[in-house]
């Protein structure tokens, strides 16, 4: 639509200039003025007045492309139809009621480039004004000149709101495509976080792992130096997915990845064997949940034993570790995680657990 607007902008001289074809009539009366001083006046304003018609034109077509123009345009607009007036009176003596049709180009030019304010009182003195001239000057006939500066008031004031909406409508286009890059940046961003706020963490806990096991189990050292080389290849994979716009995640894979990464921190797990019984409409928000969770229970939380329980409409999962009251307030992950679940009209509940140590995060939904 944006190029449809700027090809209408860039050929519309051409369509103005058509309408120029009107002017042969008085070009033709003056052409048959016996005084050649007036023939010659008359013929020069017409020229003039033509090269002021096309010029106006494309000061409007300047106008049009801005929501609010300028002062400085509109003083120039009004300058542009003071000397068409002026070139307009020049004709009179030498082609009489024919120089009425350049009433027309002067009305038209003035709805499309003056405020409405004051556009719409002098079209409609324009024309009252080609209505009464031949009724009040000797020899004038009326051929019709309050019609036509009336329908081209009437033309170009529809083109004119024409113009304005189709500039309306692109400028909101471009504001929601703002939006949309501006949302998608947010999503990746979010979907980042958690990807490597999760693999970062038990690569972190490996690492150390491995550290320790040197001098103790080289063999065993060396199986999870060979899982810290998958772990850092998936979370490649999984930031390349995520900037492609293809992240998905599942849940069952979820759960055997938090069984490794609390196996890694050596933290006693209970996991759900299956999640066949969830929803597939909750599998992603649930899968996110114990990404989330679990990435702070190795992190944060010291403990010995996690847990994490599934049902249809909830997921919760719990530690014994040390409860730090920041990290359900301000987490970027959680904040996330409470958007997603929003999302699904459902409700994230973090802190600590009643009557005993630890932390717990629990996301329920509607079923």
């Amino acid at each position: 639509m944006a190029n449809d607007l700027s090809r209408g902008q860039r050929f519309g001289w051409i369509f103005a200039a058509v309408w120029l074809f009107y002017l042969a009539e008085t070009v033709n009366a003056l052409l048959k003025q016996p005084s050649m001083t007036w023939r010659v006046v008359g013929l020069v304003a017409v020229v003039l007045f033509a090269v002021a018609y096309m010029t106006m034109v494309r000061l409007a077509g300047v106008m049009r492309r801005t929501s609010a123009p300028a002062r400085r345009d509109i003083r120039r607009a009004g300058f542009g139809i003071a000397a068409m007036l002026g070139l307009f009176l020049l004709q009179i003596p030498g082609a009489g009621a024919h120089a009425l049709t350049c009433l027309v180009y002067i009305a038209a030019f003035s709805m499309v480039s003056l405020p409405l304010v004051r556009a719409i009182p002098f079209a409609a003195l324009l024309v009252a004004l080609s209505e009464a001239l031949p009724a009040l000057v000797p020899g004038w006939h009326d051929n019709g000149y309050g019609l036509a500066v009336l329908l081209g008031s009437l033309a170009t004031w529809g083109i004119r709101l024409a113009s304005e909406r189709q500039t309306r409508l692109v400028v909101a286009q471009q504001e929601i495509a703002d939006l949309a890059v501006q949302n998608e940046r947010a999503r990746i961003a979010n979907d980042l976080h958690d990807i490597l706020g999760h693999s970062l963490t038990v690569v972190t806990v490996k690492a150390e792992l491995a550290q320790r096991l040197l001098d103790i189990d080289l063999d065993r050292a060396r199986k999870e130096l060979a899982d810290l080389e998958g772990l850092a290849r998936d979370a490649l994979a999984d930031v390349r997915s995520t900037a492609m716009g293809m992240r998905g995640i599942s849940l069952p894979g979820e759960i055997a990845a938090a069984r490794e990464a609390l196996a890694a921190a050596n933290v006693e797990a209970t996991l759900p064997g299956a999640a066949d019984e969830i929803p597939s409409r909750n599998r992603e928000l649930f899968a996110w949940t114990i990404r989330e969770a679990v990435t702070n229970v190795v992190r944060h939380s010291k403990a010995r034993h996690a847990s994490v329980a599934l049902s249809p409409g909830s997921v919760e999962i719990t530690d014994d570790g040390v409860f730090q009251g920041h990290i359900g307030q301000g987490g970027q992950g959680l904040a996330g995680l409470r958007r997603r679940a929003e999302a699904l009209g459902g409700h994230l509940t973090a802190g600590g657990r009643d009557g005993e140590a630890g932390f717990r995060v629990r996301v329920e939904v509607p079923t």
